[in-house]
């Protein structure tokens, strides 16, 4: 498969996400995260990497939109319906069916964005076990790196379009409607527990007997994908199920999950050698181990310890952080109020090498974990480089008490051996010759291998391919949502613009005068049904046409002058009578009132005719109307 070169400036983008806010982007795929970031920048014409990195230095508020923007929150309750109900038929049963009544059953929702998965969990469970007993027997932890999507989920409130997808039925048993809105119920949502976890860096969830993690995996690369699966591998009870997205085959991994169902992606673990049990057994004799460490000898170790040369610290059984000797304080700015606390909840742990698989590695292998030139950022221009050794301790009866840590620093080391590699270039040049020879014999067992590696090749290219389809069908899902909201919000506007017309022409048809509306080049906007009566034009004849430009029978060139004034704001009011001749040939005396069109400015006038006689006439008939109705 060909990987894309590495873009210099996107790189010192990632790494400066990575030292200002803690954000490893490292193991997503470049394509993906190239894309996301590339849509920010395109908001602030941004031509170059660079240019955005410096945008985010000068605006630090712009971090929380573009981890919003490469977190895609696609999600949906039922999502991928056949694959749910198979779920619900074949595999929850069984887990139901292994376990006692009174055995508490774990869930985990990796990657949960806004909730409606974890919730999809909990209405299942409920309906196969009954409410009150899901609310006894049933944890289902959500988590996500999103904090924006965890709060949204932690409210487990949802629009009816949200939930849409949910059966009838079960929307109406296990959702309140408040308004347009939808709430998960208070009793069940208790057993949902929401937490932020970054699946490389952060220790998984234990002892699970289900774990749900859909349309997530294809976001990573291939190494990122090999790590979090081992992670899953380490949670998952030897009976537990792995539940994943329609885009994630798990192909490469057969050692560590075998298909239970492929079409619908479920597969359940390959067991192993697990060491689990004896750790909690351990755990049961903490209190027997502390009495032992108040000996004078035990006391005296400690104190060896201390004074070290080489920084080390000592996490027990139970993941807390008992002993950091001096250097170890020095070197990571650790203090005495460090011990007693979690060692997951301390920024060793996972900084500048994640420790706690680690950890979990040096159990689970009974052996000495050690890596050599660990990177550590000081500072942009500054590197430490570390060799760390993970110890598991052990008393005499083989039982784990902890493990010892140990950090030796090899910077200078690595800086002499820099330059002596430097040195042996020369002699690299004259060894060149002798290592094409070898490079010839090697080049047949390369051809041998290559058709093997080719059908890997391919094989690894059609699920990429299919990982990115299914990333960039959920980026247009995305923008799909965002493009409706805004036609919405358009044609609530249309609809108070025709709202607002009707009214208009509503007025103008009640008025009894003619009402012709001008902009300040004197062409027509509004033309009222009683001026069509008066002079026999139709509306659409005049519309956009120029006032002074009709021929009717009414003298337009007398009203030149006052509509100028009255468009200058010269004159706020201009009234006069003027003989003119109607549609139907009848001398009239034509009443004209212009007044100012007025907004932020005078953006043209309004002009009112009325024919004197008709409206005396009208005013007459309604006054013997009027005398009528106060007879006796």
């Amino acid at each position: 498969m060909t990987v894309p070169e590495k873009n210099p400036e996107f790189e010192n983008l990632l790494v400066y996400l990575r030292q200002s806010r803690g954000f490893d982007f490292s193991g997503y795929k470049r394509s993906t995260l190239m894309r996301r970031v590339y849509k920010r920048m395109q908001l602030f014409n941004l031509e170059s990497f660079g240019d955005y990195l410096d945008h985010l230095e000068v605006y630090p508020e712009e971090f929380n939109h573009l981890f919003n923007t490469i977190l895609i929150n696609v999600t949906g309750f039922f999502r991928d319906a056949l694959a749910w109900q198979d779920l619900a038929e074949e595999v929850l049963p069984s887990i139901i069916n292994s376990k006692k009544s009174s055995e508490q059953i774990r869930i985990w929702s990796a990657g949960c964005a806004s909730g409606e998965e974890a919730y999809t969990l909990a209405i299942l469970m409920a309906e196969l076990l009954g409410t009150e007993e899901f609310r006894q027997r049933v944890k289902i932890y959500a988590t996500d790196v999103d904090e924006e999507a965890l709060n949204q989920a932690r409210q487990a409130v949802y629009s009816a379009k949200n939930v849409q997808e949910i059966p009838p039925n079960l929307r109406q048993k296990y959702f309140e409607e408040s308004g347009n809105r939808y709430v998960f119920r208070q009793d069940l949502r208790r057993s949902v527990i929401f937490g932020r976890h970054d699946l490389l860096q952060d220790a998984p969830i234990s002892r699970l007997d289900l774990l749900v993690c859909r349309n997530t995996l294809m976001y990573f690369n291939s190494e990122a994908q090999g790590r979090i699966l081992a992670r899953f591998h380490f949670a998952l009870n030897d009976a537990g199920y792995l539940f994943l997205g329609k885009a994630e085959m798990l192909l490469m991994h057969s050692n560590l999950f075998t298909p239970f169902n492929l079409k619908n992606r479920i597969f359940t673990k390959v067991s192993t050698v697990n060491v689990r049990d004896r750790l909690l057994v351990m755990a049961n004799t903490a209190e027997d181990e502390a009495n032992s460490r108040l000996s004078r000898h035990l006391r005296l170790r400690e104190l060896a310890f201390d004074s070290a040369s080489i920084a080390q610290v000592v996490v027990d059984i139970n993941g807390i952080l008992v002993m950091v000797n001096e250097q170890a304080r020095t070197v990571f700015s650790l203090s005495p109020r460090d011990l007693a606390r979690p060692f997951q909840d301390l920024e060793l742990s996972y900084r500048p090498i994640e420790l706690r698989s680690l950890i979990e590695r040096a159990y689970a292998e009974r052996r000495t974990v050690t890596l050599t030139t660990v990177e550590r950022y000081l500072s942009k221009a500054d590197r430490q480089y570390l060799d760390v050794r993970i110890i598991p301790l052990q008393d005499t009866e083989n039982n784990f008490l902890g493990v010892s840590i140990a950090f030796h620093d090899v910077t200078r080391y690595i800086q002499l051996q820099d330059e002596l590699q430097r040195s042996r270039q020369e002699l690299e040049t004259t060894n060149e010759e002798l290592q094409s020879t070898n490079e010839e014999l090697e080049t047949t067992n390369e051809e041998l291998q290559s058709t093997n590696e080719e059908l890997e090749t391919t094989n690894e290219e059609l699920q990429s391919t299919n990982e990115e389809l299914e990333t960039m069908n959920e980026e247009l899902q995305s923008t799909n949502e965002e493009l409706q909201t805004i036609n919405n919000e358009l044609n609530e506007r249309t609809a108070e613009l025709n709202r607002s017309n009707i009214f208009l022409i509503s007025i103008l048809k009640s008025l009894q005068a003619g009402i012709v509306v001008i902009d300040n080049s004197f062409n027509i906007l509004i033309w009222n049904h009683l001026l069509e009566d008066m002079w026999g034009l139709r509306t659409d004849e005049v519309l956009g046409q120029s006032i002074f430009s009709l021929d009717i029978g009414f003298p337009v060139e007398q009203l030149r002058s006052p509509i100028r004034d009255t468009l200058s704001g010269n004159n706020q009011f201009a009234e006069m009578i003027i003989d003119a001749t109607n549609r139907r040939g009848r001398e009239i005396k034509c009443y004209v009132a212009i007044t100012p069109l007025s907004g932020t400015e005078i953006e043209g006038a309004v002009v009112m005719m009325a024919d004197i006689d008709r409206v005396n006439s009208m005013i007459s008939v309604q006054g013997i109307e009027e005398r009528r109705l106060q007879q006796p």
